[in-house]
């Protein structure tokens, strides 16, 4: 059996103070009542394909933020509040939609109607929708429409092995992260419409649907699952083993895919392959092992040539709260969370502690917060707030250490927020969302979501914005409209020809 990877010891402060992070927010646009907008992606925003801090997610109607590879929790802060300003500003000129804060979706129309993104003529840009037509045909395309917070971490000097090492006490770790931010404990009853589910009703009228002690739905059994995937079992005991299990993955044929087959009989795309994933980006999973990709390059390919370059963390909520959709403790309760994870020991994973995990993710995201809830670890059972409670001792030193990075006090007091809420669930955002539903909205989570959607924007479009913010932002995004016009002009190759190329085994590395 392979050794346990040997617990770092703490870095040296110069090398903390070079931990890097970065944000990709997703966000629905709506309308004022609520409803899902149907609209192209706004012109003003430039092209979904090419800008490089705004793109779309799964649906032209929903939008993903992206900072740059930050090394302030503040700096990183400022970028997406920018961001967000001239997005809500682009939004305002053009009419009335707004962003939705929560994670679960605002009222949607039909599966169908729920726009495909598009991203132009190119290959690249058509094999981007074809991809999310796929997930359509796979998922459905309402399961597409939650969105999230993707935190991106990394430290200098840290190997791929090493950062595999924090990805395994991540996945062990990640139900104190679900418990301490999951704000989606309630959904729109129109979310599960014709699907089995045990939520109950909040409420009178049964439009608003919960579990009492959840804490982030979008993480349990209703948000982002795939009986398909159940079969993928991914090993995070270093690169080769990870990187042969997702090769598997994308090159094992699923017969209920080959059925769908990759065009219709009138000659459209279904979806880019019948393997099991068509590329990457379609495996779920709480955090994922990342690398810059060149152009054309296929993400595994990537990993395998140059290693593990960062991390991604997958599982954090919108904060409804947040007009930004993050808290700036949160971001370095993250930091100190995944240097915990980075510098503690951290034993190869088992095909049974992967299931203990799955499990333990479930209870989490669904029950949270209940009295006297115990998770599994290492075949026994152990109280979620004791385990919760012992992890944050255990990131004490390293809040300490970043903040004499820092000068400053804000890390510890991170952690002690943190400690806090695991003494007071009631003190959770889950708890919280759940609270201001009831008191002030009629149990309402189309009520609750609309009123903290219209804040958010209130208050970024009272925020000072420059005319230099103003004609910078314009001229990032006339610049991405010319570089994706330059990208269309610039291929010749058929697309059939170029979507074989790019499905290639060999493209894998």
């Amino acid at each position: 059996m392979k050794k346990s990877q040997e617990p770092l010891s703490v870095p040296t402060p110069e090398r903390l103070a070079q931990i890097r992070r970065g944000i990709e927010k997703e966000g629905l646009r709506v309308l004022p009542t609520g409803g899902l907008a149907l609209t192209p992606h706004p012109i003003a925003l430039g092209s979904a394909l090419t800008h490089p801090q705004i793109t779309t997610d799964y649906s032209e109607s929903q939008i993903e933020l992206i900072t740059g590879a930050r090394r302030g929790v503040d700096e990183c802060l400022d970028e997406l509040t920018e961001i967000h300003q001239h997005v809500y500003h682009s939004l305002r000129q053009a009419g009335d939609e707004m962003l939705w804060v929560s994670s679960m979706p605002c009222g949607l129309p039909t599966d169908e109607t729920i726009p495909l993104a598009r991203y132009g003529s190119s290959n690249a840009g058509r094999s981007k929708s074809v991809y999310r037509m796929g997930l359509g045909h796979r998922y459905g395309r309402r399961m597409q429409m939650i969105s999230g917070i993707h935190y991106n971490w990394s430290l200098p000097g840290v190997d791929s092995e090493q950062y595999f090492s924090l990805i395994r006490n991540f996945r062990r770790h990640a139900f104190v992260l679900l418990y301490l931010y999951g704000s989606s404990p309630a959904l729109c009853s129109c979310f599960v419409e014709g699907r089995q589910h045990s939520l109950q009703p909040l409420g009178s009228g049964g439009k608003t649907l919960h579990l009492p002690y959840a804490t982030s739905l979008r993480m349990g059994r209703l948000g982002y699952q795939s009986d398909a995937q159940a079969a993928i079992n991914v090993s995070y005991n270093g690169l080769d083993g990870y990187a042969n299990s997702l090769h598997e993955a994308l090159t094992r044929p699923y017969p209920p895919y080959e059925q769908l087959g990759i065009r219709n009989p009138g000659g459209d795309y279904n979806q880019l392959g019948t393997s099991l994933l068509q590329i990457e980006n379609e495996f779920y999973g709480t955090i994922r092992p990342k690398r810059t990709v060149h152009s054309g390059e296929r993400p595994l390919h990537a990993l395998r040539e140059r290693g593990v370059e960062y991390v991604e963390v997958r599982l954090m909520d919108l904060d409804p709260f947040e007009s930004v959709g993050i808290a700036q403790s949160t971001m370095r309760m993250l930091d100190v969370f995944l240097l915990h994870c980075l510098q503690s020991d951290s034993p190869p994973d088992t095909p049974e502690e992967i299931a203990e995990l799955k499990h333990n993710q479930h209870l989490a995201a669904e029950r949270g917060r209940e009295p006297g809830l115990h998770l599994q670890r290492g075949g026994r059972d152990v109280l979620l707030s004791d385990w919760a409670a012992q992890v944050l001792a255990e990131c004490a030193p390293l809040a300490a250490s970043l903040d004499q990075v820092h000068g400053t006090t804000d890390y510890s007091q991170a952690l002690a927020l943190a400690q806090a809420r695991v003494q007071q669930p009631e003190t959770t955002p889950s708890a919280q969302v759940l609270r201001t539903m009831v008191e002030q909205y009629d149990s309402s989570f189309m009520a609750f979501s609309l009123a903290q959607s219209q804040r958010a924007r209130d208050s970024l479009l009272a925020m000072p914005w420059t005319p230099q913010q103003q004609a910078q932002a314009l001229a990032l995004a006339q610049e991405s409209v010319a570089m994706q016009k330059a990208r269309e002009a610039a291929d010749t190759m058929p697309f059939e020809e170029w979507r074989e190329r790019y499905m290639a085994p060999q493209e894998l590395g």
